[in-house]
């Protein structure tokens, strides 16, 4: 339409059916118009060719006939409304942490950008763009970026679910996974010298972490009647989550393989015994590592000692983290099956108990040793060696009649 109300002209109708349409626009590209629900509607786009606009059409019309069309309206309501609502009904069902990073990472990287578009206007290529910005700014970093294209995709897939648009355009290959650089892993005597430097209170925090495999958020929560010095067994069952603004919620571990009973190496029962009697919180119920006046040990307080310790022990950069990894990393290298290692370290898939039964060139250097050591054993004696193979050559019957006619 025109400024002065008057319709502008276009050209005839090319092909009409009862519920399809298509003509030529006077800008030259091409509009296609279809009947659904008794009503005529128009494309969302003009395409560049006929051919494309009756692609459309046809697309269109099989997605009637299999019932998987949806009204276009149904899906205007923008993003940043419906991510409200989503989240809000997922409220419940969400980890105190995982709520505040949902609702960051909304905040800063999917609302800017997309929130004011509506359900049916996002597109594939929207979201490449939007992904691709992400990527190619200095921040969040590609692991964050990985965990907002995971939010976005749940948020749509549950669109589709909703029947607020008929597909999700979070069609990116591999956007969803994170993938962070390895880790480093100490030595057991890097180990012990941030033990030894982060002073006798934390000293066995530090042995834990690694030896046992427990979380920092575990390690916080852990109480006196969860460690049975007897059995040298520790119980698993709960743990601390702390929030941006310091608050520490205590709850379940993150999963049900989360809840898991370790065994602690003999070797730190002693530290243990002696940590209990001078550092622990009094009674059944207190903690085992704790701060001033046995309470829970806040991050900030923890880290400002663990700094400070790695880099007394030459370990700059060195991750609390990192240490579990170190400790997982170990007791793959005792022949640790994938089922061993997810009971141990508490996870309910085999996918992170893999990653420590990668290849490393210290146990392939064991691996090669130990066969060394078979193919001496088995070998035969140099003098017996021609022989033998020459009667292995020649076949069982040729060196039988070799024998005869000696």
């Amino acid at each position: 339409m025109c400024h002065s109300g008057i319709l502008e002209p276009v050209a005839v109708t090319r092909s009409r059916s009862s519920w399809g349409s298509t003509r030529k626009l006077p800008s030259g590209r091409w509009q296609a118009r279809y009947r659904a629900d008794g009503v005529w509607r128009a494309a969302p786009a003009t395409y560049r060719t006929k051919r494309d606009a009756e692609a459309f059409l046809a697309a269109t019309r099989a997605d009637i006939e299999r019932g998987t069309w949806l009204p276009p309206e149904q899906g205007r309501i923008p993003l940043r409304q419906y991510a409200d609502k989503w989240l809000e009904q997922k409220r419940p069902t969400l980890r105190p942490r995982s709520q505040e990073q949902y609702e960051t990472n909304l905040r800063l990287h999917i609302k800017p950008t997309l929130g004011d578009k509506d359900l049916s206007k996002i597109s594939p290529s929207m979201v490449r763009q939007w992904h691709a910005d992400l990527l190619a700014a200095e921040k969040p970093g590609a692991p964050t970026v990985a965990k907002c294209y995971r939010l976005l995709h749940a948020i749509l897939a549950t669109a589709v679910e909703d029947e607020m648009i008929p597909k999700n355009p979070c069609l990116l290959r591999g956007a969803s996974t994170d993938r962070p650089a390895e880790r480093p892993v100490a030595t057991i005597e890097q180990v012990y010298a941030i033990a030894d430097a982060i002073g006798p209170s934390l000293r066995l925090m530090v042995l834990f972490a690694t030896f046992t495999g427990l979380r920092f958020g575990e390690l916080r929560a852990l109480r006196r009647d969860r460690v049975d010095v007897l059995h040298k067994t520790v119980q698993v069952v709960e743990q601390y989550q702390e929030l941006s603004s310091g608050q520490l919620v205590l709850g379940p571990p993150k999963t049900d393989a989360g809840r898991r009973t370790v065994t602690i190496p003999d070797v730190l029962v002693p530290e243990l015994e002696q940590h209990l009697a001078s550092f622990s919180g009094p009674g059944p119920d207190g903690l085992v590592f704790c701060g001033t006046q046995q309470q829970p040990l806040h991050r900030k307080t923890f880290y400002r000692n663990w700094n400070r310790a790695a880099e007394e022990a030459g370990l700059p950069g060195f991750h609390f983290h990192d240490l579990r990894h170190t400790g997982n990393t170990l007791a793959a290298a005792t022949g640790a099956s994938t089922k061993e290692l997810m009971s141990r370290m508490g996870h309910a898939s085999p996918r992170a108990a893999l990653i420590y039964q990668h290849a490393t060139k210290d146990r392939d250097a064991a691996i090669a040793a130990a066969l060394s050591k078979l193919i001496v054993k088995g070998a035969p004696k140099p003098g017996s060696r021609k022989k033998a193979t020459v009667a292995k050559l020649r076949g069982p019957q040729d060196a039988k009649e070799s024998r005869t006619a000696s």
